[in-house]
């Protein structure tokens, strides 16, 4: 990560809301989801949160061997959105300390706003990761 990364930086990131991510599709395969209304999903909007960060971390970091997780989000989704709005997603970097990364979010959908709250994301190093999956999947397949 850049030294340039630090608290106080904002971003804005932009997504139009497909179909795929409304409550009825996303949970397709749960009946009565099916039957619910066809707006965004809050599980679909919680991962474009974690995405806007990482739109806003990219220019700072060595990609792709280093890359980030997201480790804890805390969203308030307040008001419907249905496919085809835009969501426009702010944020701020609130702290960086050592690998943890910690933002304030803020997301409006064409309308009105529909969503705050805070993400916190860990750095990691593409490669030792992948070794530390590598070790857990072959453990995992040796108790099958």
């Amino acid at each position: 990560m850049l030294p340039t990364f630090r608290p106080g930086l904002r971003f804005e990131w932009q997504y139009t809301v497909p179909p795929r991510a409304t409550v009825p599709e996303l949970y397709h395969d749960t009946p009565f989801c099916r039957d619910m209304p066809d707006v965004l999903a809050t599980g679909y909007l919680v991962g474009m949160m974690e995405l806007a960060c990482l739109h806003g971390m990219m220019p700072y970091m060595n990609w792709p061997q280093e890359q980030s997780l997201g480790t804890m989000v805390s969203f308030s989704h307040f008001a419907p959105t249905p496919p085809g709005m835009t969501l426009t997603i702010r944020g701020e970097v609130t702290e960086v300390e050592a690998r943890r990364v910690r933002f304030r979010l803020e997301a409006w959908d064409d309308v009105e706003p529909v969503c705050e709250g805070v993400h916190e994301r860990c750095l990691i190093d593409s490669a030792r990761f992948a070794e530390k999956m590598a070790k857990k999947r072959a453990a995992w397949c040796s108790e099958l």
